[in-house]
């Protein structure tokens, strides 16, 4: 216990860079968009490619179980974000490199933000809406950025520690 808790205090400039930026950023675009749009409501950007847009996703990524019972959707979703968030924890506290650590704190950050959304509104506030033409970009915000960003990270440190490890 005393190890963990020794790394954890080692890596706690990664959470506020890396976590806490992105969740405060996240929570600010979040009330902004919900203060001064109405649900549905798009503001174009530029033409073509890129509007603001209030919606509010019941589901996951692309929509994902979005038709499922309200009920049961919320909660599931409530239950895992707060399972991967408690293995995120984890796996922040045990990596070994760098690029692990800032990708597992933008996946935290991420996560925690979508999870205010959940408990607090039920369905998660996105705002960013990227098209051309006809083809559709589902619409995503900045905490999904965030776990997007993490992720890809987690894969590079992956190949990299791969190619090392040869």
């Amino acid at each position: 216990m005393k190890d963990l808790l020794a790394r954890f205090n080692s890596k706690k400039q990664y959470l506020f860079i890396f976590t806490f930026i992105p969740l405060i950023l996240d929570i600010v675009t979040k009330n902004i968009i919900q203060n001064k749009l109405e649900l549905h409501e798009s503001i174009p950007v530029i033409d073509g490619l890129f509007n603001i847009v209030y919606v509010l996703n019941p589901g996951a990524a692309f929509g994902f179980l979005r038709d499922m019972n309200e009920e049961y959707r919320q909660l599931f979703f409530v239950i895992i974000t707060i399972i991967a968030i408690i293995a995120v924890i984890f796996m922040f506290i045990k990596e070994d490199t760098k690029l692990g650590t800032i990708s597992f704190a933008m996946i935290l950050g991420g996560a925690i933000g979508n999870l205010i959304d959940r408990v607090y509104i039920g369905k998660v506030v996105d705002f960013l809406d990227f098209y051309f033409g006809v083809y559709h970009w589902p619409a995503f915000n900045i905490a999904d950025i965030s776990i997007t960003i993490g992720v890809s990270l987690t894969i590079l440190d992956l190949i990299i520690m791969k190619k090392n490890h040869k």
